[in-house]
């Protein structure tokens, strides 16, 4: 895989363990700054789903990560295509069932390392 590949998977994977830490540790802080449209009184009782969310952004982000000490270029490039399809599979369909801008968070980035590592970029 190319340098920009490598960035942008890189990218994908700092994003959901940025992902890991708020919905996991900040939630019911944090959370309420940003989701201003969900009601205050739902982010203590929703805390250990969102810490569950969180979680699993955690495996994804460490399958990315995983990416970088696999030494056979076809098998890190293929584990590369799952993980990002996973990630690019929640985006989209976080952006039909919550808001468009998840699309542009979370699914269009690993779209685009998708295409750099089938278009070996």
């Amino acid at each position: 895989m190319g340098m920009l590949t490598n960035i942008l998977i890189g990218f994908v994977a700092l994003l959901h363990i940025y992902f890991l830490y708020f919905e996991m540790f900040a939630w019911t802080t944090k959370g309420r700054k940003i989701f201003r449209k969900f009601p205050p009184e739902l982010f203590e009782p929703t805390k250990p789903m969102a810490a569950n969310q969180g979680l699993y952004n955690g495996f994804l982000a460490a399958g990315l990560i995983w990416t970088y000490f696999i030494g056979d270029p076809n098998w890190s490039s293929n584990i590369a295509l799952f993980f990002l399809a996973c990630v690019a599979i929640a985006g989209i369909y976080g952006a039909l069932t919550v808001s468009k801008k998840i699309f542009y968070v979370q699914a269009l980035p690993a779209l685009i390392s998708i295409a750099l590592i089938l278009f070996r970029l």
